[in-house]
């Protein structure tokens, strides 16, 4: 699961950078306001990647763990917190199927679909479990997936170019038959100081998850769903609707 971020580690930042990170906390925070039975203080990011999430909720006061399973990844999010003096944020290297925190937390994030990069339900079902179990009682866990209709429409066979700043990426899909998981075959170019370029090939796979089986997961891990939300403005999901934004509550006995 980490090979492909291995080689997007160093450009991931500025090939995304259409990503408000800004509008993204907003919208959890909201979903704070309206599902939470009292705001979170400690928040675990799943899947943190070069950590703007991470740094966006720390900067808006939350206290930080921030996982992942790309040790590339997680050195650029490092970086990016001690440059910017970011000290209390305590990261973590690990997979989200099988991780340990030192004890609970009142919110589970997870965000840019890391969830569709679980490709086993057996695994899927772990990390569902996992997360029930270090989270407070009625703590909130948050999260997106690429919908089915993007698997088969946006990803299919589809190829892409992405290029910004000096780096480039050559971005190739390939759906299988059956359209419930698509393999992401990358190459990444990233111009040098002398005017040559680096090059890093891998692989990136995600898994296309439907709405009843994940309810029916969630379900089955303790969680009660607060809403299926098709963007930030809480609007109604439909056929075409490209992300699901799911907010769950942790159900647990006293």
């Amino acid at each position: 699961m980490s090979g492909g971020y291995s080689a997007l580690a160093g450009v991931y930042d500025r090939l995304n950078g259409d990503v408000d990170y800004s509008e993204w906390a907003d919208f959890i925070e909201e979903c704070y306001a309206r599902f939470a039975k009292k705001k979170p203080s400690l928040v675990l990011e799943l899947g943190c990647g070069t950590g703007s999430m991470t740094l966006e909720m720390d900067s808006r006061g939350y206290d930080m763990t921030a996982l992942d399973i790309s040790p590339e990844m997680l050195s650029e999010a490092y970086t990016r917190a001690f440059s910017a003096g970011r000290h209390g944020i305590l990261f973590l290297e690990g997979d989200m199927c099988d991780f340990e925190l030192y004890g609970t937390v009142g919110s589970v994030i997870c965000c840019l679909d890391g969830i569709n990069h679980i490709t086993d339900r057996k695994d899927l079902a772990r990390c569902f479990s996992l997360v029930h179990n270090y989270l407070d009682p009625d703590g909130l866990f948050i999260f997106d997936v690429n919908t089915p209709h993007k698997f088969r429409t946006v990803y299919a066979d589809n190829d892409y170019v992405l290029e910004e700043n000096g780096a480039l990426c050559v971005w190739q899909n390939r759906l299988s038959d059956d359209g419930e998981q698509c393999d992401f075959h990358l190459s990444v170019f990233e111009k040098c100081s002398d005017g040559r370029y680096t090059r890093r090939d891998g692989v990136q796979t995600e898994r296309c998850y439907d709405e009843d089986t994940l309810r029916d997961m969630l379900s089955a891990a303790g969680f009660q769903i607060c809403g299926i939300f098709g963007g930030f403005d809480f609007s109604e999901i439909c056929g075409t609707s490209e992300r699901w934004h799911i907010i769950a509550r942790a159900e647990k006995r006293k």
